[in-house]
């Protein structure tokens, strides 16, 4: 009798246990366990996305947001090559294009944020830069986006809008390059997003110049026709396009579509 009485014991106890770990970690537990959501996104996005992931995690317990961020084109050939990811991010229409012309997204993108143009300079701006045409002055040191990068693209528009032919000291990859090169000191000036100035935290400083408003970049966004996770991807979409990713984002400096 009294063995009896153990193993009932002993049942029962292995049943709690069993019961506890079935609310923490099954279905309907509010758990997410092992989930990882892969974003590729525009190297200008690095800021927003990064403060985007921590809350986008804490509202998924057990999700782990992964950011892999680059120029446009770049992540835009990776995709088209078969780089796992779940989400697109890009910092213009053209690369986006490149992506969905391929046929590797799940719907139709959707433009969420807008960018603009800066002139970075290193703080106080002591070349006293104050023109696009100040950039062509001899022994100025300007660096800017390689032209397949959407910041490139958007610098030769402004080029021609203000009759000036910028003949940099290099040509960078992604925005972050440019900006790095003028927190540096290896360049006098810069061709960026007016977010990355805003994002260098006093490390540079933006003159404006009325052409940025010839070449406004569109953001759009999409969920990729290989995503593992697709239905927690359409969640990350929803959350960068609604109310608090807005917030994010024009915090950040970026404009509204």
């Amino acid at each position: 009798m009294q063995n009896l009485t153990r193993s009932v014991t002993a049942a029962v106890a292995a049943l709690a246990v069993v019961a506890v770990l079935a609310g923490c970690g099954g279905p309907g537990g509010g758990q997410e366990q092992g989930r990882t959501l892969t974003v590729f996104a525009a190297a200008s996005l690095t800021g927003a996305f990064g403060e985007l992931e921590r809350r986008f995690e804490a509202a998924h317990p057990g999700t782990d947001v992964t950011l892999n961020f680059a120029g446009s084109s770049t992540l835009a050939q990776q995709i088209n090559q078969g780089a796992p990811a779940d989400v697109f991010a890009s910092a213009d229409a053209t690369n986006m294009t490149k992506v969905t012309d391929a046929g590797n997204q799940q719907g139709r993108p959707e433009v969420f944020a807008t960018n603009t143009l800066q002139i970075a300079v290193a703080p106080r701006n002591p070349q006293a830069v104050a023109s696009l045409r100040d950039l062509t002055r001899p022994g100025l040191r300007t660096v800017v986006c390689a032209p397949q990068v959407p910041c490139g693209a958007a610098t030769a528009t402004v080029e021609r809008a203000a009759g000036v032919d910028i003949v940099p000291v290099s040509e960078e990859q992604d925005v972050k390059a440019v900006l790095q090169k003028v927190t540096t000191g290896n360049a006098d000036a810069g061709l960026v997003y007016r977010t990355d100035v805003a994002a260098a935290r006093g490390q540079a400083q933006g003159v404006d110049v009325p052409e940025a408003a010839q070449a406004v970049n569109q953001y759009p966004i999409t969920v990729l026709k290989n995503a593992e996770e697709p239905d927690l991807a359409r969640e990350w979409v929803g959350f960068v396009t609604g109310a608090e990713g807005r917030q994010v984002l024009t915090a950040a400096g970026f404009g509204t579509p």
